[in-house]
């Protein structure tokens, strides 16, 4: 049994290190289904369950890196997501998208309703944690995780069902994909504007040819570093001042601020922030299965039963709104799964309709990252309220 810190994060990080090569270098089709970063979790967790290491001894290194991790992946995270970029994509895309968001926050606000009886009042931290996922990605996650001070448990629940539910939600879209001219023909759509900005946008992305450098690296890493830092000094500050929000929620969205500040100066065109967030990622995702055991996820059939009624929800509140603001399928299924799944799916099924469309896609998802933090604080804090 582990019983060293140093030790413990060694070994975390390893195996993080060990699935992804296998999912980069292997190819294997098994990752397609359940990608690295859900493995990474469910072989933590596995570990965790069968007492590779003392919880009491490693605590301390866990509660070291945990946080300060979370924070700065927040901010290398936002680095990538230009604002000025994203209205380009215009009106229609961006209703869309946020069409989308407003209709996840409402499948999961009476998906809980609807079974809180069934898997407990508190179930609201662990459907906090997904909804920030189902809003941006992994990354928004675990600092919805930290800003409300979510347990490892619920964490477990909340990945097992963004994993499950989550990809037969994107196989349902890439099937739907050959109803589009139909569908378009149902809600009136017009493309012509899509077709335009997507043309623009690839010609923009073939332009950026910037590659990560050792320099870049330890400069994104280095003050990531130091303004996760500077955040948890800022949030306490502000917690003291405002403390209707507590120190966790003002230091991510202090944060969030930076990082989008930071997107549209030069520091935004430096190569290397999505290696970076990765990293931190992964590291935090470790750290978080690292605390959760197998045995404890007993109520998981209710709870991968309540994913699936919050993406009933989204879908027939979609459909209602593409036919009422004639919204194509494109727009709609993207801006879906920009929410649900972020960068890692969301251009595969733009360029499932056209390869020009990725940029869309990734657009679209990268503004995921923008509204998933502070949208997933604020569902979790409705769902608090109701929890009564």
């Amino acid at each position: 049994m582990i019983t060293n810190g140093f030790t413990y994060v060694a070994v975390l990080l390893f195996m993080a290190a060990v699935l992804v090569t296998l999912e980069k270098k292997t190819h294997w089709k098994f990752f397609d289904v359940i990608p690295a970063v859900v493995c990474v979790y469910l072989v933590a967790m596995l570990l965790c369950t069968l007492k590779v290491w003392d919880m009491k001894a490693t605590k301390p290194a866990y509660s070291a890196l945990k946080n300060p991790f979370t924070y700065a992946m927040v901010f290398a995270m936002l680095l990538r997501c230009d604002i000025r970029k994203v209205i380009k994509l215009g009106p229609k895309m961006l209703i869309g998208f946020f069409s989308a968001s407003i209709t996840i926050m409402i499948g999961f606000i009476v998906a809980y309703l609807l079974m809180k009886g069934v898997i407990g009042a508190d179930s609201w931290k662990g459907l906090s944690a997904l909804c920030g996922s189902w809003l941006g990605g992994s990354g928004n996650m675990v600092a919805v995780q930290a800003a409300l001070d979510i347990g490892e448990k619920d964490m477990g629940y909340a990945l097992v069902i963004d994993s499950i539910d989550y990809s037969l939600w994107v196989v349902f879209l890439l099937w739907a994909i050959q109803l589009a001219p139909k569908f378009n023909l149902w809600t009136k759509a017009d493309t012509k504007t899509l077709d335009e900005v997507s043309n623009r946008l690839a010609e923009e992305a073939k332009s950026n040819t910037a590659v990560p450098t050792f320099q870049t690296m330890l400069l994104l890493i280095g003050l990531s570093l130091l303004v996760s830092s500077i955040g948890q000094n800022v949030g306490a500050s502000l917690n003291k001042a405002l403390p209707m929000l507590d120190k966790a929620t003002w230091t991510v969205l202090f944060i969030t601020c930076l990082g989008l500040i930071g997107a549209v100066t030069p520091l935004g065109k430096v190569a290397g922030s999505q290696e970076v967030s990765n990293l931190l990622l992964y590291s935090v995702i470790a750290l978080l299965a690292s605390r959760a055991s197998l045995l404890e996820l007993a109520d998981a059939p209710a709870w991968i039963l309540t994913g699936f009624i919050i993406l009933a929800i989204h879908a027939v509140l979609m459909l209602i709104l593409c036919k009422t603001l004639k919204i194509d399928l494109f727009t709609g299924a993207v801006a879906s799964l920009a929410n649900i799944g972020g960068t890692a799916s969301a251009p595969v099924l733009a360029g499932s309709y056209s390869g020009s469309l990725v940029p869309v896609g990734i657009l679209m998802a990268l503004l995921g990252y923008v509204i998933g933090t502070p949208c997933g604080i604020m569902v979790g804090h409705i769902m608090q309220a109701l929890a009564g």
